[in-house]
């Protein structure tokens, strides 16, 4: 059993081995686990109840990295988006004063439309249509967003409002926790401790315990929670011109983002094959649309691909083995998510921050000295971190690379396909606005 297990993940062509691939499935949750109580924290604000959204969450993260790891067999973790979810309550409910249930709805459509265009294949037409020359630049530009993120919640950067960041207050009891965890980790990487990203932030919460800097609020619920939000979706509700543009962005946002993280999970881990390909993408397509429809039944926004996923790569995951450890232990998460929830964001940003710093390499291979690719590469990699979303450094870097390629007189260089995606997503830029 075992042996055909290896040879139906490809064990022996990708070089891993079964301590490896866990080891990243572990890996690849401590540094998602948040979103088992970040996700319900932001809905409830659009008045769905915390605890159902809670199930609905664990749910849907364990059912969609499960079978991306046995059908598409990557080494991708799913779980709803945060930033989508974020749209969802303060865009969609609250200043449009639409009912959550009609909002799921849209969240269902958008799903069954992704499914649609799977099977039709234009999805993998899109993904093939970026120029190769961004693929290096979205894996750079996600990188500097993972950093970011990590360097935010250890409160290392902070908002500024006369310079917009600015250095944090490296005093501050967190911090300095966060500070700990990052030199640990880094200095178990130089090492060659090959679990030294678990074994940061194992070693930094049981710190943060004994400090007395982790608070832990556990949560009581019962699997039976599930009922307030499972199946509440309201298609009549949703069926209407003027909430079909939900849809639209709900489908936008999510496609750019599921492409832009599954070319960077795709570069760190070596999948692209010689010729850009990557190998069995459409089941990896299928399994993200497939996943954002069980949640919105189930309860809970839209669910993408999670480019947390490059920790567990970056530790040596190459198969789809770190995606079913991940949806697992989602799953033993609806019997002990106070005991994840223990786990702060002090002890993840290190590695959230080191993850970067790895994915910074891929920018060696931009032709910097070519205008035509380094400008769209550099507009691509800072307006990922600096808009908070993939899809706008995508779009950005689709763009202007298309414009320069017209306005520099290679016209015959874009496809159909080019042109009418750079027009998408100017319509993005000028009729949807920055919530496009």
């Amino acid at each position: 059993m075992r042996k055909r297990l290896e040879q139906y993940f490809e064990f022996q062509r990708l070089g891993t081995d079964w301590r490896t691939e866990i080891l990243a499935g572990f890996t690849t949750f401590l540094t998602m686990a948040y979103i088992i109580f970040v996700n319900p924290s932001i809905l409830q604000q659009a008045g769905m109840p915390f605890t159902a959204v809670l199930v609905a969450t664990c749910l849907a993260s364990g059912f969609g990295s499960i079978l991306m790891g046995l059908y598409a067999r990557y080494p991708i973790a799913l779980a709803p988006g945060m930033g989508l979810n974020a749209y969802f309550t303060y865009a969609v409910v609250q200043a449009l004063g639409i009912d959550w249930r009609v909002a799921l709805a849209a969240v269902f459509l958008s799903g069954v439309a992704f499914m649609l265009l799977t099977w039709a294949g234009i999805r993998e037409l899109i993904l093939y249509s970026i120029p190769v020359e961004l693929y290096a630049a979205v894996a750079v530009g996600i990188g500097l967003f993972i950093a970011f993120i990590g360097l935010g919640n250890a409160g290392i950067v902070i908002a500024n409002p006369a310079t917009k960041l600015s250095l944090g207050d490296l005093r501050q009891p967190t911090t300095l926790l966060s500070l700990f965890g990052l030199l640990l980790t880094a200095s178990l990487m130089v090492r060659g401790v090959r679990a030294a990203m678990i074994l940061g932030v194992l070693i930094t919460t049981a710190v943060g315990i004994l400090t007395g800097l982790v608070q832990w609020q556990p949560q009581v619920y019962g699997l039976a929670e599930l009922q307030r939000t499972a199946f509440q979706l309201d298609l009549r509700g949703v069926l209407k011109p003027q909430l079909i543009e939900i849809v639209f962005v709900f489908l936008f946002v999510n496609l750019f983002d599921d492409i832009g993280t599954l070319v960077a999970v795709g570069k760190k881990a070596g999948l692209f094959d010689p010729d850009g390909k990557i190998p069995r993408v459409n089941r990896i397509l299928f399994t993200d649309a497939s996943a954002t429809v069980v949640g919105s039944l189930v309860g809970t926004s839209t669910v993408v691909s999670y480019i947390e996923s490059a920790a567990g790569v970056a530790v040596g995951g190459r198969t789809g083995i770190p995606a079913i450890i991940a949806g697992m232990l989602f799953l033993v998460s609806l019997f002990i998510a106070p005991l994840v929830g223990v786990i702060p964001a002090a002890a993840t940003a290190p590695v959230l921050i080191l993850v970067g710093s790895l994915m910074i390499s891929h920018a060696g291979e931009i032709r910097w000295t070519e205008p035509s690719i380094g400008i769209p590469a550099f507009l691509t990699m800072i307006s990922i971190p600096l808009t908070f979303s993939i899809a706008n450094g995508l779009a950005l870097g689709f763009t202007s690379y298309t414009l320069l390629q017209v306005l520099g007189g290679h016209h015959r260089r874009i496809s159909w396909l080019m042109y009418l995606l750079t027009g998408l997503f100017l319509a993005r830029f000028f009729l949807l606005g920055p919530q496009g």
